[in-house]
């Protein structure tokens, strides 16, 4: 061993030392490539900053609640004030890479240091923001490959011939988007949603457009003399991986085609696939999609990862049982690849076996019930019967190729979501559980189901299951929606078989369809929601009207004859009049004043100059009382009933100050001045006896005082259920469109969406899916049902996302069977054969 010590070399200590500075020479050409950096960035980063409040304020404006919305406008004021620091911080922080990028020792020591650094815990958040950077910068390199590559060389030439990969170019995108991500660290409070915006607008406004700043960098170096002649290409590289990146050269065009080629040898499923970039995976080159398909992509390739991941883990255990005793009826989950044996079955093999299970498929009952064990079975059962069907056509053992798997796995999935989605009444469930088959074969033709969203497969389920999703006996004894979504499912089960376009021709005819009901539904709705609001006015009206009314008599001797004008037709009249003219017209304030006037008139009169008053106001009020009743269609002769009680009235009350006490039997010796009002009042009464008029079409309830008692019952009720928790929060966050399952005591279902949220009592106004009344409700009513599960709110988001989602998250966490995230466990049926 002492011989051999001489001979042992430190690679990193080599690598350190062999790392040159940049040559004298092209000093003055790195200061230029420097400062031509710095200012296009700058330019770009100050693009971006410019967006930032606009994008801040739409989205604020777009706020579901309050809540979200302060958080936008916290966000722009933070922005706006930490704006400057910022961008001197992203300018810093681009002059450090460059400063590190120029010693290599320190390069050197940097890189060891993260490779020390161990494994740590990060937060939600700082995840969320290091899964959006890598994305970033993944895509970026793959979009400007060439020109990255190309300037790589060149600063290679420029460090003496040291190797510079992406991650240490100091214009790389993964060194400018974590430049930029460092001076986020300026937000404070709750950010993480802005930073996670601002991070997208950067890649909108900066990192997209890298491309053109390497173009000008190595146009410059260029003309500065390196490598004049370059005209490499890089192709072939692998989605979002650095060229070079991790110490190594990334593929040569030649090892791409190469590498793309064994991919696709080992996966079937890669060929054929005209469009897409990395074959059946995708790879991570979405440029040519749209932002919704490259996401959808994203996921798929997770849920493909995940998926492929049970292939190493179930190696070497071949006592696993490729479906469990009960099939679904325990649980479905992704069956457990089979050991393999024999030849792969064909994509061919599989379709002719799958459309002999769906020539097979038997027709439910006329009544079409629900019955879960058995449909869910027939769900787990499929790939049983897949593998025995081909075997039978091909005379032989067959193995299924792992793209096949994952695929009839992912179907059996969806199709066990479907079967247990809240989101669907159980009529609508057993009806789209029947094309498990039909989609199967889709998935095996075309692997863009399950990436792109405006796939016609998609989109069709979408559709039924969105049409379904307010469906009920009630809303639909014609049956005309149920027996078109039978229809739709008979059509695919007996005419498709490999023609993927009769899902587009389905999806065409049932949406125009579904549109025809839906222009049905919206004008029963906006008449349903007019009344509604015309109601809402009314009560409203009626409450001003009362709360003046009241307002006026109060404390006051309010004689029979004038508290009966005043609450019932006169109330009339004032509410009228504020539907027609409003709070503030000169209408409205004209029938106070008739009000004040009616009131003051019934009041003692102990002067002379109060009596000269009432004489000459009595023709007056009675013009105005004319006038005004006639407006509420207040029958002639009872108006001049009303009149003749008011002059009795005023009969009284004139002649009253001229009467001796002992004219009175009421008084005993006492001066008229010395009476109390009220003492006048029962006076007033005795003398002037109120008789009302006789029963006719004007008669109306006194709704005054039933407001009055009826605002004290809600006020009680309201402090008795108002309970801030997250129930009420869910209630107030509802947005008109969002459909409510709602129980009653009795076990009835009904499904109603919100239709209208008065703007006066915030109360929420549902209806069927014909758009008729089910019944308007409180934030507190609301909050109760759903804190006690005779309400649930159903979500806004289509069938296919919904299942991706929470077959990913399953996935993701290997859920036991008998915990599994969206099955319940089903009662084992006798005799459940055992597929093998």
């Amino acid at each position: 061993m002492s011989n051999d010590q001489g001979k042992i070399v430190d690679l990193q200590q080599r690598q350190a030392q062999s790392a040159q500075p940049p040559n004298e020479r092209f000093v003055e050409l790195l200061k230029n490539f420097r400062a031509n950096a710095l200012k296009r960035y700058g330019a770009l980063v100050g693009s971006m900053f410019d967006s930032v409040d606009d994008a801040l304020f739409d989205m604020a404006e777009k706020a579901e609640n309050n809540a979200i919305q302060t958080r936008f406008f916290d966000g722009m004021r933070e922005v706006r004030k930490k704006r400057p620091i910022m961008e001197r911080m992203a300018q810093d922080a681009l002059i450090k890479n460059f400063a590190e990028f120029v010693q290599p020792n320190r390069r050197a020591v940097d890189q060891q240091s993260k490779l020390d650094g161990g494994l740590s815990l990060v937060d939600e958040g700082e995840l969320e923001e290091s899964l959006a950077v890598s994305s970033m910068a993944g895509k970026a390199e793959n979009r400007s490959a060439r020109s990255l590559y190309s300037l790589n060389q060149r600063l290679s030439v420029l460090l003496n011939g040291t190797k510079v990969s992406d991650e240490e170019n100091p214009v790389g995108p993964k060194s400018i988007i974590k430049a930029f991500q460092s001076t986020l660290k300026e937000l404070e409070g709750e950010m993480q949603t802005i930073k996670l915006i601002i991070l997208k607008l950067f890649d909108k406004h900066v990192v997209a457009n890298l491309d053109g700043l390497y173009e000008e960098l190595n146009q410059l170096l260029i003309e500065g003399g390196l490598l004049p002649q370059l005209k490499h290409q890089v192709l072939g590289r692998k989605p979002g991986a650095s060229g070079g990146g991790g110490g190594g050269p990334g593929p040569s065009p030649a090892q791409g085609e190469v590498l793309q080629d064994q991919a696709m040898a080992q996966d079937p499923g890669m060929q054929g696939q005209s469009g897409a970039p990395g074959g059946y995976g995708y790879g991570g080159n979405y440029q040519n999609y749209s932002a919704a398909d490259a996401m959808q992509m994203e996921m798929f390739n997770s849920l493909r990862s995940l998926l492929a991941a049970r292939h190493t883990g179930y190696q070497g255990n071949a006592s696993v049982a490729p479906m469990q005793q009960g099939g679904f009826a325990q649980g479905f989950q992704p069956l457990a690849p089979m050991v393999p044996q024999g030849p792969t079955l064909t994509a061919t093999d599989l379709l002719s076996a799958l459309s002999v299970l769906q020539n097979q498929v038997v027709q439910p009952g006329a009544g079409y019930g629900f019955a879960s064990a058995s449909n869910a079975q027939a769900v787990a059962q499929i790939k049983g019967e897949l593998l025995n069907q081909a075997e039978k056509i091909t005379g032989q053992d067959h193995k299924v190729a792992a793209a096949d798997e994952d695929t009839i796995d992912l179907v059996g999935m969806l199709f066990e979501f479907i079967l247990q989605d809240k989101n669907l009444p159980a009529e609508i469930q057993a009806l789209l559980a029947r094309l498990q088959i039909p989609y199967l074969k889709v998935a095996i033709l075309d692997k863009q189901l399950f990436a792109k969203k405006e796939h016609p497969a998609r989109r069709l389920l979408d559709e039924l299951a969105q049409a379904g999703v307010g469906w009920s006996e009630e809303s639909d004894k014609d049956r005309r929606l149920i027996d078109r979504i039978k229809q739709i499912v008979e059509t695919l089960l007996k005419d498709f078989d490999d023609d993927t376009g009769i899902f587009d021709r389905e999806y065409t005819n049932f949406v125009e369809f579904a549109q025809s009901l839906k222009k049905r539904a919206e004008v029963a709705e906006q008449r349903t929601t007019e009344a509604a609001r015309g109601r809402e006015k009314l009560q409203s009206a009626r409450k001003l009207a009362a709360k003046e009314i009241l307002l006026r008599m109060e404390g006051k001797p309010v004689p029979d004859v004038i508290r009966h004008v005043l609450t019932r037709p006169w109330a009339n009249v004032l509410v009228l009049t504020m539907l027609r003219q409003g709070e503030g017209s000169h209408q409205w304030q004209a029938s106070l004043r008739v009000a004040d006037e009616l009131i003051w008139s019934a009041q003692a009169k102990t002067t002379d100059d109060e009596r000269q008053r009432l004489k000459a106001l009595v023709p007056e009020l009675e013009k105005a009382l004319r006038q005004g009743l006639s407006l509420v269609a207040y029958q002639e002769n009872d108006v001049q009933h009303l009149i003749s009680e008011l002059h009795k009235l005023y009969t009284v009350l004139l002649e009253a100050p001229a009467l001796r006490p002992n004219d009175i039997e009421l008084v005993d010796d006492m001066d008229m001045t010395t009476i109390e009002p009220a003492a006048v009042l029962e006076l007033v009464q005795e003398k002037a006896k109120f008789v009302p008029p006789p029963a006719s079409a004007n008669d109306e309830t006194n709704f005054v005082d039933e407001i009055v008692l009826g605002a004290k019952g809600e006020e009680d009720l309201d402090e008795a259920e108002m309970v801030d928790d997250e129930f009420v929060e869910t209630a107030r966050a509802i947005k008109v469109g969002t459909w409510v399952e709602f129980r009653d005591a009795s076990g009835h279902i009904e499904r109603a969406k919100l239709s209208w949220i008065s703007p006066i009592s915030a109360k929420y106004l549902f209806v069927n899916r014909k758009g008729l009344k089910v019944g308007d409700k409180t934030v507190w009513g609301l909050a109760g049902e759903l804190r006690t599960g005779q309400a649930e709110v159903l979500e806004d988001v289509p069938l296919f996302d919904r299942a991706l989602d929470a077959i990913v998250e399953r996935l993701k966490t290997n859920v036991p069977v008998e915990e599994s995230a969206f099955t319940e466990p089903l009662p084992e049926e006798p005799n459940s054969p055992v597929t093998t």
